[in-house]
């Protein structure tokens, strides 16, 4: 399975969640909290879900909810992708 990349995740979120003002006035948001970006728990469940059918990395709710940046959440699919080799 390949790895997440930033533009994958943000690509994932705009499907899931459309683009937000601040994502498009934003040229690298990887360390810019999710609400800050305009994306609400909601957007992050919706695209944990994606992420587990693109990715088959299964993210529990209350994991998804505490993660609050892109970077955090690719390095997570990640690191979950990983152990799942």
């Amino acid at each position: 399975m390949r790895e997440l990349t930033y533009d994958d995740l943000m690509e994932i979120i705009r499907r899931c969640a459309g683009e937000s003002d601040e994502m498009a006035q934003t040229t690298d948001a990887r360390d810019i909290p999710f609400a800050e970006l305009g994306y609400d728990s909601l957007a992050l469940m919706e695209t944990a879900s994606m992420l587990q059918r693109d990715y088959g990395v299964e993210l529990p709710d209350e994991t998804v909810v505490d993660i609050d940046t892109p970077r955090a959440l690719v390095e997570l699919v990640n690191s979950r992708l990983g152990s799942a080799v």
